[in-house]
């Protein structure tokens, strides 16, 4: 066995440039470089595995807000693909902290950890008041489940539900003796029943979202976190903008799947609403490729983006069509009846 087996130790990717093996097993963290896991997945001779890791290093380090806690291990490759680690010029280097730091991702993961902080109190109260026992409601609260919970249900309300009526009501539907975490079943409930605006038919609202995608924080919120969250709201309305008026001037392929801009105004209103979420949700999930919406979801809040963005990219389409047909009419007209003196 020994002649067949030689042994080996782990090394980085730089030091592993040269080296061959039969086999290569690689550890891809959130901040490598597309050219280093290049290096490292050609390697092998026969074969060549990737290990993604989705944990922070340190388990006592604070999240940074724009830390990505629905990262799946596509997201973190597709991440590190976009990573160049080349030297880049001055400008360049401005452009790429710039594009870090002003997009959606960034802003919402950033008025998303606002907006927990700011309704932490809110939700921990409302949670006390559920119908809950008071072990119950102090295990939901020190849960970590309770974060995503508090984030349901700010999407509930944005929605137009009444949270402060749908918890204890969804409480007390079903007792919680077999759960191991009660505030994830909490959040299950709640993501369940709230999965449509409240409303059905003429009387349903849009939802309130910045940029059609993110639920706004409503409710008392002290000045200071209102002020921060309406900073970053106006941002990302703004970076939704951009987006989408820089890949029309480009004409990305992905503006294809939108259909022609109408030339009615109010259509083309409507329409361009429609279009900055699909912008919105490429910049929020950095997507690249050609694909309007990209790759499936695979987390539960990339979900219920993918859909809002599905729903705005079909009406796009329709306003696209309706423009056309109509076009198609006065021509068909024109023709039948000739030009008028």
């Amino acid at each position: 066995m020994a002649e067949h087996v030689d042994l080996g130790y782990a090394v980085t990717s730089y030091r592993a440039q040269g080296i061959t093996t039969d086999t290569a097993h690689v550890l891809v963290e959130p901040t490598s470089t597309r050219e280093t896991f290049y290096v490292a997945m050609t390697r092998g001779r026969l074969s060549n595995h990737a290990y993604v890791t989705l944990d922070r290093a340190d388990d006592h380090a604070q999240p940074h807000p724009g830390d990505d806690p629905h990262a799946t291990a596509r997201s973190v490759l597709n991440g590190v693909l976009q990573h160049s680690g080349a030297e880049l010029s001055a400008h360049e280097t401005i452009v790429a902290e710039q594009e870090q730091w002003g997009s959606i991702a960034q802003l919402a993961a950033e008025y998303e950890t606002i907006a927990a902080s700011a309704q932490h109190d809110r939700w921990a109260t409302l949670v006390r008041g559920s119908g809950l026992t008071d072990k119950q409601a102090e295990s939901a609260i020190e849960s970590e489940a309770f974060g995503p919970l508090a984030a349901e249900l700010r999407r509930a309300e944005a929605n137009h539900h009444d949270v402060d009526v749908l918890l204890p009501r969804l409480v007390a539907a079903r007792g919680f003796g077999d759960a191991d975490d009660i505030a994830a079943v909490v959040h299950y409930r709640v993501e369940r029943a709230t999965a449509r605006p409240a409303g059905s038919g003429r009387t349903r609202k849009p939802g309130r979202l910045i940029a059609g995608l993110i639920p706004q924080a409503h409710g008392a919120i002290g000045t200071e976190m209102r002020a921060a969250l309406d900073e970053r709201e106006a941002l990302i309305e703004a970076r939704a903008d951009a987006v989408l008026e820089a890949a029309l001037t480009e004409s990305t392929p992905w503006t294809n799947a939108l259909g022609a801009a109408p030339t009615d105004r109010r259509r083309a209103v409507t329409w361009r609403k429609a279009a900055r979420v699909v912008a919105a949700y490429r910049d929020r999930y950095r997507v690249t490729d050609d694909a309007p919406l990209g790759a499936p979801p695979e987390s539960a809040a990339q979900r219920i983006d993918a859909a809002r963005a599905r729903t705005a990219l079909d009406r796009t389409l329709n306003l696209a069509r309706v423009e056309q047909d109509q076009e198609h009419s006065r021509h068909s007209r024109t023709q039948r009846t000739g030009p008028s003196l």
